[in-house]
């Protein structure tokens, strides 16, 4: 099962909103909890960071596909919905690659 990325920054709030809605929707399907997540601090893997068409974090990618870009002002609600899309992916999409 190919995993989802997520760039991400300390500190910042849309990011931990990210990380809780990951950790909710974990709990409530199963089937997420396969799902190899990879969390990358772009500021610790810059290189590997500059190398993604993103501005806004947290951004989410499923292969080399751009799933979500969060923006200022996204509510909660938006930014699960996009975790669990990417996850969706990542289950019903995700054979080995």
């Amino acid at each position: 099962m190919r995993g989802i990325e997520i760039f991400y920054s300390p500190g910042c709030p849309y990011c931990v909103k990210a990380k809780r809605a990951l950790a909710e929707l974990k709990e409530e399907t199963p089937d997420y909890q396969r799902v190899p997540v990879k969390w990358i601090n772009e500021q610790e893997e810059v290189d590997y960071a500059n190398e993604h068409n993103y501005y806004y974090i947290p951004t989410v990618y499923f292969g080399n596909i751009k799933v979500f870009e969060a923006h200022p002002g996204d509510s909660y609600e938006k930014i699960r919905a996009a975790i669990k899309t990417a996850l969706d992916k990542a289950v019903f999409e995700g054979p080995a690659a």
